[in-house]
């Protein structure tokens, strides 16, 4: 009997390890999936901005005649162009616009490369760098021009610099969180919070009249808009684009 009833519990640990295990394994690749949603981001409200297969859901910002974006293995990159002429590249935007969210997105960039997110933009200036606030990406190290900390990598750019930038190296993977709450910003590079301020304070108008944008009115004013990608010439990859509406 002891025999039996040892037995019986044996099997019944042992099909309780093996579910176990399987359901660890279906979470593992569930979360090493790449552009796709977990259940859990399903059900917490994230929103994929990326398919990884297509442009389904972008397109080049006013809409300009441009081939300087593709999708490549999962990637959603800009091909960098061979010349400096502002003309022959263009930034590509999310065809939907947000207000309050939280963005989660991995990114790599060129050596020597440089390039940006933004939100908030609108097509009504020239450029859409002129309308939104952008996430700083760049090589900090291999950039061949100086660079002063508000042009780093994680910085406000233009405005705000960051507490400390733990970038990985240039090729491999970054990833950036940005929280946007009415006034209240944050940027996160690599699951460290590097920066946080407050827009339309006396001090934001202070940086913003007295640096880059004191004769651009329209910056930083609008309270939704595009998620935006700069195109600054040069190579840059992104994958798991992922929002969550706040």
């Amino acid at each position: 009997m002891r025999k039996i009833l040892f037995s019986a519990i044996s099997m019944l640990l042992f099909s309780s390890l093996i579910s176990s295990c399987n359901e660890a394994q279906s979470n593992s690749s569930e979360e090493e999936k790449v552009n796709v949603l977990t259940t859990a981001e399903k059900e917490e409200g994230w929103q994929l901005l990326f398919d990884g297969n297509s442009l389904s859901g972008w397109r080049i910002y006013q809409n300009k005649p441009a081939d300087c974006w593709d999708v490549n293995d999962g990637l959603l990159y800009c091909k960098g162009s061979k010349t400096d002429k502002s003309d022959l590249r263009a930034d590509i935007i999310t065809e939907e616009q947000f207000e309050n969210f939280e963005l989660s997105i991995e990114w790599k960039i060129a050596p020597k490369g440089n390039s940006g997110i933004m939100y908030h933009v609108s097509e009504d200036s020239s450029t859409a760098f002129l309308t939104g606030p952008e996430y700083q990406l760049i090589d900090d190290e291999g950039f061949p021009k100086p660079l002063q900390d508000w042009q780093k990598t994680g910085a406000d750019y233009a405005m705000h610099t960051t507490t400390h930038r733990p970038t990985k190296p240039v090729g491999e993977f970054n990833h950036t969180r940005i929280i946007v709450n009415g006034s209240h910003r944050e940027h996160w590079l690599n699951g460290e919070k590097i920066l946080e301020f407050e827009a339309w304070t006396d001090d934001w108008n202070k940086r913003k009249s007295e640096g880059k944008w004191k004769n651009t009115p329209a910056y930083g004013m609008n309270k939704q808009g595009h998620i935006c990608l700069q195109d600054h010439g040069s190579g840059v990859w992104f994958r798991n684009i992922k929002i969550k509406k706040l």
